[in-house]
């Protein structure tokens, strides 16, 4: 035990400099952590008993996917119903069928090929889905079709698994019993949530650590039980963070976990660094390329193909093709299995290590830096927008032959109380703005607005910029701003243009741009405390007034997004 304790210890300390590190130089924090575990495992050899750290990385895994299912609101995957669904399956199986192709034209044998072909057709829903949640992407069109195609083949890989682990055995039956079982019990949990879980959870709200022992304990049932009947623990602990983020205690739920969460996490992704097998480069230098090109590029392609065929525009497919160009943790245990039972051999087993961690520290930065990549790959991307014949992306709203003096670019957060302002001032506005439940509550209220990227010069084009008096611009992509500034100024110069910005640093680049304010909110809350307090030391009462329309104005918002955090 002390030698775990010590060896989690150097793992942390060492994955904590490596972050300290990755964030000075301004990089994302996940190659970070598995150049740590390189450096640990073959490297100095520091961390050689992989087998306990192997099995926290699955519990990091589980608390993670425990974590998605508690912010997951399947309902609004509902409208990408077709594309998670037929499009993942179809995905899946070109994926697959170009893999085992190529690999057999290498002169594999006929069972790696299929175990390649395996490995390569999976994405990491892990990697994905932390990393657009730490850009708060989620919520987007493109953030919902990559979660409901990565949910579909994590029911997959669950199928794929359990066919490779019965291999010689009768399994039809028993993989088909187990899928009954476990869909029995989602509905007997989905009744306990409704009937039960709601009534106990109020009470044990009132204690914070009666709430996070509640809810840790409903994750370990859920997984046990699921583990029980054939099902990896990680399955069983999304379904329950499933079944409590449908009550109203999920958001106090996710800060509980969110430590605990954070903590296994960055041993799951050091440990993926000290799986690494040294081999001779030159014996994998091929299949190694191939690999990553039918990750990397080919996925890509057939990402942007399907998403086209199914009627969304470019920069929806780019989005989501980028985000999904990495291999998965499922393909991690399938090639540990393979290899454990002797299906595959060493190099195959490297190689995958290899890919994982070359494909999962480049999504990082894709997912990081997507908006640079768009506005680089956009213009080379119209043959999808006209492949796209039947739009699936929000119709606008405008009014036929109304002239839009103000245009507001992002409605949420601050935008809603800007859209209010000028409202009153009786100023004819046209909002623009990414997530579809916005735009259809815009369209419900008769708002002009258009669904759509500020960054793409397609939706520049239909503001008539020539017109406005004001532009505004509440998001904060200093990329987007900056465009937006240079075209404001070169089809309309007179233009008062109001830009946001969290960072000093590019706020001053925005005003050099040409920008006439720049909103940076904590600067600007400062400011806004400031003049409450002087306020109040003339009149007290005015603190009830402002606290009455602050709640009053948050009552409304709930109500609009009650899932929004």
């Amino acid at each position: 035990m002390e030698n775990i304790f010590l060896d989690i210890g150097i793992i942390i300390i060492i994955a904590g400099m490596g972050a300290y590190l990755a964030r000075v130089l301004k990089q994302p924090l996940i190659p970070a952590y598995i150049i740590v575990g390189i450096i640990l495992g073959p490297v100095f050899r520091v961390i050689t008993d992989k087998t306990i750290i192997a099995s926290l990385s699955e519990i990091g895994i589980a608390f993670l996917l425990f974590s998605i299912g508690l912010e997951l609101n399947l309902k609004k995957l509902k409208d990408i119903g077709n594309v998670a669904t037929v499009g993942a399956l179809v995905h899946m199986g070109l994926l697959f069928g170009a893999s085992y192709a190529v690999f057999k034209i290498l002169k594999y044998d006929n069972l790696t090929s299929i175990y390649i072909g395996l490995i390569l057709m999976f994405s990491s829903t892990i990697v994905v889905i932390k990393l657009l949640s730490d850009k708060n992407e989620l919520d987007t069109l493109h953030g919902r079709i990559i979660i409901g195609m990565l949910l579909m083949q994590d029911i997959v890989a669950i199928v794929a698994l359990s066919m490779l682990s019965s291999i010689g055995q009768p399994m039809l039956g028993s993989v088909l019993l187990m899928f009954v079982k476990g869909f029995i019990i989602f509905f007997i949990g989905l009744a306990l949530a409704k009937i039960i879980f709601t009534s106990v959870f109020k009470f044990a709200a009132q204690s914070d650590e009666l709430l996070f022992l509640l809810s840790i304990t409903t994750m370990f049932a859920f997984a046990i039980i699921y583990n029980y009947i054939g099902f990896s623990i990680i399955i069983g602990a999304f379904i329950a963070g499933l079944l409590l983020g449908s009550l109203p205690y999920n958001l106090e739920i996710i800060g509980q976990v969110r430590g605990i969460k954070d903590f296994f996490a960055v041993i799951f992704f050091v440990s993926i660094g000290l799986e690494l097998i040294p081999v001779s480069i030159s014996k994998i230098i091929l299949p190694l390329g191939v690999m990553l090109g039918l990750t990397l590029i080919i996925l890509p392609f057939i990402t942007l193909f399907l998403l086209a065929l199914f009627g969304y525009k470019k920069r929806t497919a780019f989005l989501t093709s980028i985000s999904l160009a990495q291999i998965s943790e499922f393909s991690l245990i399938i090639v540990a299995l393979g290899f454990s039972s002797g299906h595959i051999s060493s190099e195959i087993f490297s190689l995958t290590i290899l890919v994982a961690i070359i494909t999962i520290g480049l999504t990082a930065y894709f997912i990081k830096f997507d908006d640079k990549l768009y506005h680089w790959f956009g213009k080379k991307l119209i043959f999808f927008d006209k492949l796209s014949k039947h739009n699936k992306e929000l119709i606008s709203y405008l009014e036929e032959g109304a002239r839009h003096k103000v245009i507001l670019v992002g409605y949420d957060r601050i935008g809603y109380s800007i859209l209010k302002k000028l409202k009153k001032l009786e100023k004819n506005v046209v909002i623009i703005d990414l997530d579809p439940d916005i735009i259809r509550h815009l369209i419900r209220k008769k708002i002009p607005c258009i669904y759509g990227d500020i960054g793409d010069t397609e939706i520049i084009k239909r503001l008539r910029l020539e017109e406005a008096e004001l532009v505004i611009s509440t998001i904060p992509s200093h990329q987007d701003s900056l465009l937006l500034i240079k075209k404001v100024r070169e089809f309309n110069p007179e233009a008062t243009i109001i830009v946001t910005s969290y960072e000093a640093e590019e706020a001053l680049e925005l005003y050099k741009g040409g920008a006439d304010y720049v909103v940076v909110p904590h600067f600007l809350g400062g400011e806004h405390i400031s003049l409450i307090l002087e306020e109040l030391t003339t009149d007290l009462n005015k603190l009830l007034k402002i606290k009455i329309s602050h709640i009053k104005a948050l009552q409304e918002r709930k109500k609009r997004h009650p899932h929004h955090k």
